[in-house]
């Protein structure tokens, strides 16, 4: 027998982890298209205009009977969707552990997802009930998926690849999001050229992005495979399986710890994301254009981001580089504050420092939690993390709402976020990570 040709067991496990890898990455590059030119560009905007086509005269519609002033209705919608999320999300999760059936819970979630997007191409008139049905849905659709996709993080990659594979994958959805809003901002800029209007431009670019969604969901579904795990109690409705998941996670205290830490630090991220427009529109006065283009600079920006900082993870440990984003994250602010009003070059340097961080410390935040789960409990541990990534992401906008309203300055308002990162980072200093990993019964890598 020709020995170079007899493959060791560890090389085939090896080449089997890889495979399962790269698969595992398409997803990202499925699926942020949804976030990146569904929620961050094209959907608000729309609906609100489909909203107050439908409006009264006093500017309210009347979803099931209820006055909502149609410029609140995307928020609410939003809102609701992060409340069906947080419902559903311990549930699966719960569910999935029990079972080891993650992948068809996943390809559930997202071509309901994919669907709810791509019907959006006909949300026009006055169907703003059906755009509030399609964005619960789909949002509530893609925290879902999200959760269940992390929680194949600790299962694909071995503790010390965790930062880079964690990395590479928020990098693959950073490079899909901006490769899909240049050819939709391609159509929609230049609509008359393509003898469609300016509606219909924006209906294509939603229906897009359920499309892209669902096309390349299919290589991770194809690659990733399920692992059966013995049989545990049945899940929990709601609420219930979040609270038994938290009352699980007192046992292991560190873990929770870094939880907190990252609910702060990430809420102000969230909030930066969300208001960053507002504030170069309103205080610095620039046009639309202009805002486009510094979101098409963070998405280009946060894959160079992403992979830098996986590299400095892999030298210096995930929590350190973790610790010097916040760092960043906090001069970056102090920088905004300080943007002269009606020059965009200086907002593009600021968003270039956005995107820089943005990547790196949400990738390496995953990984690093990957790290302190309990074997066996990935999907129900990463359900809790995906909540405090989503769902309670709400005390940034309020803080950032308030120093508006009680200063009339939005620079307060954005300054007053470097709380988040300061409380945060000391937060995160305190988690002892090596002793947090070994109370969760995992290995310890060499650099963490």
């Amino acid at each position: 027998m020709d020995t170079d040709t007899v493959r060791s067991p560890a090389a085939d496990d090896s080449a089997g982890r890889r495979r399962e890898q790269r698969g595992w990455y398409f997803y990202d590059w499925a699926c942020s298209v949804y976030s990146t030119s569904v929620l961050t560009v094209f959907l608000g905007p729309y609906l609100t205009t489909v909203a107050e086509a439908a409006a009264d005269a006093d500017g309210f519609v009347h979803p099931l009977g209820v006055p909502v002033r149609a410029g609140s209705f995307f928020a609410y919608a939003v809102s609701l969707s992060v409340v069906v999320a947080v419902l559903v999300m311990p549930l699966v999760g719960a569910a999935a552990d029990r079972t080891g059936r993650k992948k068809p819970l996943l390809a559930a979630a997202a071509y309901t997802g994919a669907a709810a997007t791509a019907g959006m191409f006909f949300l026009d008139g006055d169907r703003y009930l059906l755009g509030g049905l399609l964005l619960v849905v789909a949002n509530a659709a893609q925290s879902v998926a999200m959760m269940l996709y992390n929680s194949y993080l600790p299962q694909i990659a071995k503790p010390e690849e965790r930062d880079a594979v964690s990395s590479r994958g928020w990098a693959f959805g950073y490079a899909a999001g901006a490769l899909v809003l240049v050819a939709n901002l391609v159509l929609y800029t230049g609509h008359d050229s393509f003898g469609v209007s300016e509606g219909m431009a924006v209906r294509i670019c939603l229906a897009s992005a359920g499309l892209w969604w669902g096309a390349f969901a299919l290589i991770p579904l194809r690659r990733l495979r399920d692992r059966r795990t013995p049989a545990r109690e049945a899940a929990l409705p709601g609420f219930r399986q979040l609270a038994a998941t938290v009352r699980d996670m007192r046992r292991h205290p560190l873990t929770l710890a870094f939880l907190l830490a990252y609910l702060v630090y990430n809420d102000g991220i969230q909030t930066v994301i969300s208001q960053a427009s507002v504030y170069g529109s309103k205080e610095l006065g620039l046009g639309q254009s202009t805002l486009i283009v510094a979101v098409l600079l963070v998405q280009v920006l946060a894959v160079a981001g992403a992979l830098l900082l996986g590299r400095l993870a892999r030298r210096y440990g995930a929590k350190r580089t973790i610790l010097g984003s916040l760092v960043a994250w906090t001069v970056t602010l102090a920088a905004g504050y300080l943007l002269p009003a009606g020059a965009p070059v200086w907002f593009f340097v600021l968003a270039a420092g956005i995107g820089l961080v943005l990547g790196g410390s949400q990738a390496l935040s995953r990984s690093l939690f990957s790290q302190l789960v309990p074997p066996g409990k990935e999907a129900e541990y990463f359900s809790a993390y995906e909540i405090s990534d989503r769902g309670l992401s709400w005390l940034g906008p309020l803080l950032f709402g308030l120093t508006y309203q009680l200063t009339g300055s939005y620079r307060d308002a954005i300054v007053s976020l470097v709380g988040f990162f300061v409380l945060g980072f000391v937060l995160l200093a305190r988690v002892p990570v090596r002793r947090a990993i070994t109370d969760a019964g995992n290995a310890v890598p060499q650099r963490i």
